[in-house]
């Protein structure tokens, strides 16, 4: 591991925490490159013995940084907005690695994925398909798409992040998609490349990708005797990552073995896979500081530096995220929230926690915060957005600055 304790206090790679607070301040999101390569490359050496794209999704950490250093690891996008497009190629992601997903794709964003000439489309309706045929046509183009079809698998995970079932907004429902395809291979400016399933995200079991392949083989299957012949199957991405100590997640590995009991016959195909919080999640921290504790009637609060607006999974789905001290204590845990400064209940890190009641000024790590932490943050309660460093081996390099006063008035008029 490279985010660990040595001599009862908490490093990331070489370099002291306690030291990299100290230096930059906080709240501060610290991230370990090693770990950042190391899960991108489980995901190249689990699917290397197969035609595949390893297409990271960028909005699990969008960060230049982060993105160039996966470009170099030879990293695609799964991309959701023209925003994350622009980020995708200024860190050096070739067009034909990038696929856009999403349910509302705007006209302006369309016209710049087209001139991109980006790999692929994941049409999620009929409309969209007609306004990429509209569109493409106009600019005298053919817009590769696949269809993002709901399998109505139950990935059994979070209700904000299930994907892949009946009622969700995303993608196109199977019953519907054969005679959607067959509509689409009648328009002039669309070709037909591939077929999407995404069923969720923080999924921890490998059984609800194999159901879903199982439902889109037969679909591919018909789609061949109507002469439809896709080159790419896109399996989505979302496995889930180890937040909790009994969290046992699959492997890309495991992942590669359960959909390709199903796909393997189809040799002439590329599998593209959208791995984001697996490659990001636990190669973060955030580190903060104790600001105060309190009693109020039988709780116990530790308020910290670090708020909703900083980290917002706690609050937005219930989601768990271990929390340590930087320096390790001899104090014995009690039982206590651990809160921000926001102005709102809702804002807190942990509820009814274990957790030794350290001092003003001691340090705090929350784990886990690669994904959906800074790419969630705002300036909500006008709070400054913080600092992110990377740490590879003894070198820091940062990359985001911390916002001053100027940056919440920047934009405005």
């Amino acid at each position: 591991m490279s985010i660990k304790y040595i001599n009862n206090e908490l490093f990331v790679e070489n370099i002291s925490v306690s030291k990299l607070a100290d230096k930059y301040g906080t709240p501060i999101y610290i991230y370990s490159r090693k770990i950042l390569e190391s899960n991108f490359n489980s995901y190249k050496k689990g699917f290397s013995d197969i035609n595949s794209i390893i297409c990271y999704a960028a909005k699990a950490n969008s960060n230049q940084n982060i993105m160039r250093l996966l470009a170099k690891l030879g990293s695609g996008a799964d991309i959701v907005s023209g925003g994350e497009l622009y980020r995708s190629l200024l860190a050096g992601i070739k067009p034909n690695r990038i696929v856009y997903s999403g349910v509302g794709k705007t006209v302006e964003e369309i016209k710049y994925a087209l001139k991109s000439d980006i790999l692929m489309f994941n049409v999620e309706s009929f409309e969209e398909l007609q306004q990429i045929n509209i569109i493409a046509k106009k600019l005298h183009k053919k817009a590769r798409i696949s269809f993002r079809v709901n399998p109505d698998v139950d990935p059994h995970t979070h209700k904000h992040i299930t994907t892949g079932k009946h009622g969700s907004k995303f993608g196109i429902m199977y019953e519907d998609a054969l005679e959607l395809y067959i509509t689409a291979s009648k328009m002039s400016n669309i070709e037909i490349v591939g077929i999407d399933s995404h069923i969720g995200s923080q999924i921890l079991e490998v059984i609800p990708y194999k159901l879903a392949a199982v439902k889109l083989s037969k679909l591919i299957d018909n789609l061949e005797k109507a002469k439809i012949f896709i080159k790419y199957i896109d399996i989505g991405g979302g496995l889930g990552v180890k937040y909790q100590k009994t969290d046992r997640p699959p492997t890309p590995e495991d992942l590669k073995k359960e959909v390709m009991s199903v796909y393997s016959k189809y040799k002439d195909k590329t599998i593209i896979v959208e791995p984001g919080r697996s490659i990001v999640a636990n190669a973060g921290i955030m580190v903060g500081k104790i600001l105060y504790r309190k009693i109020t009637g039988n709780k116990k609060f530790i308020i910290v530096d670090i708020g909703m607006n900083d980290l917002i999974r706690p609050t937005l789905y219930d989601a768990y995220h271990n929390i340590i001290p930087v320096k390790k204590t001899t104090k014995k845990p009690t039982i206590v929230d651990i809160v921000g400064p926001i102005c709102e209940t809702g804002d807190f890190l942990a509820k009814d926690r274990r957790f030794p009641m350290l001092l003003q000024g001691e340090l705090i790590a929350v784990e886990c915060i690669g994904a959906y932490g800074s790419a969630m943050a705002s300036q909500y309660n006008s709070r400054l957005r913080a600092q992110g460093i990377v740490v590879d081996g003894n070198k820091v390099t940062g990359i985001r600055k911390r916002e001053e006063l100027k940056d919440l008035i920047a934009k405005e008029i």
